[in-house]
């Protein structure tokens, strides 16, 4: 029955668009290689194209050479799940050129960051909440930090800030993983056998979406430490928090020019982290694409997005709302 309600569903995701007064005309918009990216894609797609009478065409990209196409080619009209920490200058030259502009937060409160204990684990030994109690019972955590891969971006993170708060010293193991998929497995064994973890770990994601975790608190953020924190040859980082890591949608200016209509649906098309958690844990146990995940969003989360579109496009889409 699942998969039947998907396949109707996904009929109806890729039927043609709705005729309307206003020609949307053609609009192109990133896809991003991961997969809350593919389900904010195919959300904004199917609102598009159904909602507005748009001619989508979805363009498989990355974060750098979304933006340098954008610089170079001026397409594609949209980037969506802009993760603008990981833009560089570049990205920040095209705002102050007028190039392109930045609509607002498509995750909210962001992507997050975090060191992470699971929730049993806290229950049971609250003072566990802080960096403070962890480094005083490296004991009830399993006397283990698990770490990111060789080459990620939060390895460097990691390195630069675990001598800050002196892991290592208070007599736990840094235990660096080989790759994501081993550092996840690290988290379901714990969780199966409710055994101490403590660690870093990310979200949006299914882990994160499955798996009942509680994000350590490392003390106040500090700016000039975190910034010092992303150099792979620091010395003398301070302790910092990680911050919300900012995830926009961005457009360029001669599409916001064209179209308001659609600047200011995509400005409000806002997913809460929590619930794009819950979408990619469906995805993951359901073994469903981010097509399927953009359904089980619009048919599962309404109260979330009908009041992100137009009167018009609500119009349109009036007979999936009644569902």
């Amino acid at each position: 029955m699942k998969k039947l309600l998907l396949s109707s569903a996904l009929t109806l995701l890729a039927a043609p668009a709705l005729a309307q007064d206003g020609e949307c005309g053609e609009v192109s918009i990133t896809e991003m290689n991961w997969a809350s990216a593919s389900v904010v894609t195919n959300v904004a797609s199917f609102i598009l194209t159904q909602g507005y009478g748009c001619d989508v065409s979805i363009v498989p990209s990355d974060t750098v050479p979304a933006i340098t196409s954008v610089s170079e080619n001026g397409e594609p009209d949209i980037v969506t799940e802009l993760w603008t920490n990981a833009t560089g200058q570049v990205y920040e030259e095209m705002k102050d050129a007028g190039t392109i502009q930045e609509l607002g937060a498509v995750l909210e409160p962001g992507g997050i960051d975090a060191w992470w204990i699971p929730a049993y684990l806290a229950e049971a030994h609250p003072e566990l909440t802080t960096i403070e109690g962890v480094l005083a019972n490296p004991d009830l955590v399993g006397g283990r930090f698990h770490n990111c891969p060789e080459g990620w971006g939060c390895r460097v993170f990691n390195d630069n800030l675990l001598p800050a708060f002196g892991v290592e010293e208070a007599g736990i193991e840094i235990f660096d993983h080989g790759s994501g998929e081993t550092l996840a497995t690290s988290i379901a064994s714990a969780f199966e056998n409710e055994e101490p973890w403590f660690g870093y770990y990310w979200a949006p994601t299914s882990v994160i979406g499955r798996y009942d975790m509680v994000q350590v608190d490392m003390g106040d953020y500090d700016r000039e430490a975190h910034e010092a924190a992303q150099n792979v040859d620091a010395t003398d980082v301070g302790r910092t928090s990680f911050p919300p890591a900012p995830v926009a949608t961005a457009v360029t200016t001669d599409f916001a020019e064209a179209h308001p209509e659609l600047v200011d649906f995509l400005s409000n098309m806002t997913f809460q982290t929590d619930t794009m958690n819950s979408i990619l844990s469906w995805m993951e146990e359901n073994a469903a694409s981010g097509e399927e995940g953009a359904v089980h969003f619009l048919t599962t989360y309404q109260d979330e997005w009908r009041g992100w579109i137009s009167g018009e496009a609500r119009e349109n889409l009036s007979a999936m709302l009644q569902q």
